[in-house]
């Protein structure tokens, strides 16, 4: 199954819209496991077993794991996804942007060592950079295009001159997702919660690919906006949370109160498509 069936097979079973962000910080975890980098992966286990009926997708932070030495707890994460979620697929946040050989590791690493169904790239350093990510089709990748950062502003809301029609620098790459760069069906685009017009422009550019969306939740994006901005049935939204669940309690209760507040996310945004 390709990528991008994955994710509409999770829509359709789990009823949503809601991406579970996986990124964990020790100094946050709670009590019994505060402070423990050891436990990183049983607590973002206690998370997905908690959520794993309500989320589109979980999204693992690879800095996150990194940061403390805890790669291999990332691939023992994964692999618990497999046998206890096996219905939702997970995306690796990792940006990775290069080219040439070090690109072909980095999808190595992504597909074969960490068993990921997609990875999130930055698109800057042009095709070859995500050409061998390609190779792998059944696996998807989310370029960056419009992100929920304020700095985003700095390059992608530069106007490119030396491209017909003089779009935006976030449009251009929209459009080489839809069209020329996708020549699988494997692409989608990172575009940031934050800003719902940009969703909704991105959107009305790229009508058919799947959208990555942070920001909702902790970063204060809108829901019901983003979705009536985003949503299409044939084109999934995968609107991704990660503090406002993963610290939805500092107590022993930490895992059920991370669903709760993933159900009160999969609801408000399946409300909002009946807005």
């Amino acid at each position: 199954m390709v990528f991008i069936d994955r994710l509409l097979a999770a829509q359709r079973k789990n009823g949503s819209m809601l991406c579970v962000g996986l990124d964990p910080e020790p100094a946050r975890f709670p009590c019994g496991l505060n402070g423990d980098a050891g436990r990183i992966h049983d607590f973002c286990a206690r998370i997905v077993d908690a959520t794993a009926d309500l989320a589109i997708a979980f999204k693992p932070q690879i800095a996150y794991f990194a940061a403390h030495r805890a790669e291999a707890q990332l691939e023992r994460l994964i692999a618990h996804i497999r046998a206890n979620a096996p219905h939702v697929p997970v995306i690796l946040d990792a940006k990775r942007g290069d080219i040439g050989s070090t690109a072909e590791q980095y999808a190595k690493e992504a597909f074969e060592r960490y068993g990921a169904d997609a990875v999130t790239l930055s698109p800057f350093m042009g095709f070859d950079s995500v050409e061998p990510y390609l190779r792998y089709p059944e696996r998807g990748a989310f370029l960056l295009c419009r992100t929920s950062n304020p700095g985003g502003d700095d390059l992608q809301n530069q106007r490119l001159a030396s491209v017909e029609g003089e779009p935006l620098l976030y449009e251009h790459v929209a459009r080489l997702a839809q069209g020329p760069w996708n020549t699988n069906g494997q692409l989608g685009l990172v575009v940031g919660a934050t800003y719902p017009a940009e969703v909704e422009r991105v959107r009305a550019i790229a009508p058919t690919v799947p959208l990555l969306i942070p920001g909702v939740g902790a970063q204060g994006g809108d829901a019901a906006a983003t979705v009536k901005a985003g949503w299409r049935s044939d084109a999934p939204i995968v609107v991704n949370s990660s503090r406002a669940i993963l610290y939805a309690s500092s107590g022993d209760d930490f895992a059920d109160a991370a669903r709760r507040e993933a159900m009160r996310t999969r609801d408000a945004l399946e409300a909002a498509k009946r807005l």
